[in-house]
């Protein structure tokens, strides 16, 4: 077993008793059996699963800043706030699911389209967030830094939020109008709907968890380590998703795991959104008239103007900038503030993402 795959079964093992903690809270508030049954399906069929690379940052984060391996109890507090923000993507998912009538999530049905479920998964997902948060108070509430973790899981459903309904009404399923798309609006439903969640809050919660402190005096200098660490962790997480957004458009179905549908559905993607900065008025006619048709022909059509408009060289272009960019940022990072903003953290997210084919 490789070294990776060890850590991957290490925390899938904690999920057990993690979920068993949140269902045996249930029978105290006097649930019927049918209730507790709902839950633990709920449970098991939106959380684990996954590549649950968010939740296994916290780990690795933790482990990174404190420069040894955790101690049981650390890592037992990085599982729990790993598994919590595994349960905050989980409830992204199952409404984001609803709101843009997804049929399959993880290869099998989506869990409002589960039988039986429909609507309920609305309330589903508001489970799922209380979860998290009676996670924290079990876990976290004699802790110093416990309030600096509700605003954060809250500041971060906030702003996610926002990101969601930005790309709701930009690209609705019922409505095709690429003037309403832009790189400038693109950037900004990837910085909240996906960067903020998927890279700082797994990040944030480790510094959190390892005493990293809002501010302190370096050399005369006021550091900010967590202003810091969002600073490169927005923009790297704008790369993963362009990246994601190209790999959708060029990955063979059987590397990428799926079939690309971001043409299909509308998609406010970096494809389209590059693509329409670079058209010709005859091309611009091409996309306006079959983006986001259900229609193959017309998916085709989409295709060639992307080609003809340079789109893979485009994004090599974006891509070596981007990587150079974001080494450089972390190379800035002041000496001495290493200490508590580790570099590392940094360089094994990048090292992860670059040049990823999948």
């Amino acid at each position: 077993m490789t070294d990776k795959a060890a850590k991957r079964a290490r925390f899938e093992a904690a999920w057990p008793h993690i979920r068993d903690e949140l269902i045996a809270y249930l029978p105290t508030l006097g649930m019927p059996a049918e209730a507790i049954e709902w839950y633990r399906e709920n449970l098991n069929y939106n959380v684990p699963g996954g590549k649950l690379n968010r939740g296994m940052a916290v780990v690795d984060t933790a482990e990174i800043l404190n420069g040894v391996a955790l101690d049981d109890d650390e890592y037992s507090k990085a599982v729990v706030l790993g598994w919590s923000v595994e349960l905050a993507r989980s409830l992204f998912l199952v409404t984001d699911d609803i709101m843009d009538a997804t049929i399959t999530r993880r290869g099998q049905p989506c869990w409002y389209r589960a039988p039986g479920i429909g609507m309920n998964a609305i309330n589903d997902a508001m489970m799922l967030e209380s979860g998290i948060f009676f996670l924290l108070k079990k876990h976290f509430r004699n802790q110093p830094y416990y309030v600096d973790l509700l605003e954060l899981f809250q500041d971060t459903a906030y702003r996610t939020g926002m990101g969601q309904l930005i790309d709701l009404i930009t690209a609705p399923q019922d409505e095709v109008n690429l003037s309403k798309f832009s790189l400038d609006r693109y950037r900004l439903i990837v910085i909240y709907k996906t960067a903020y969640y998927s890279f700082y809050l797994p990040v944030a919660l480790a510094m959190h968890m390892s005493g990293v402190p809002a501010s302190y005096m370096l050399g005369g200098q006021t550091v900010e380590p967590y202003k810091v660490a969002l600073s490169i962790l927005l923009p790297l997480g704008e790369y993963f998703q362009i990246q994601d957004d190209f790999l959708d458009l060029v990955a063979p179905p059987e590397v990428l795991g799926k079939i690309g549908t971001d043409i299909i559905n509308n998609k406010c993607s970096w494809c389209v959104n590059t693509a329409l900065t670079l058209a010709t008025p005859e091309q611009r006619s091409v996309l306006d008239e079959n983006y986001g048709r259900k229609d193959a022909a017309a998916e085709a059509r989409v295709k060639e103007v992307f080609e003809a408009v340079g789109l893979r060289e485009h994004y090599a272009k974006y891509e070596a900038d981007v990587y150079r960019r974001l080494v450089e940022m972390i190379a800035d990072i002041p000496e001495g503030a290493e200490l508590t903003l580790k570099r590392e953290v940094f360089t094994s997210f990048l090292d992860k993402i670059h040049k990823r084919t999948m």
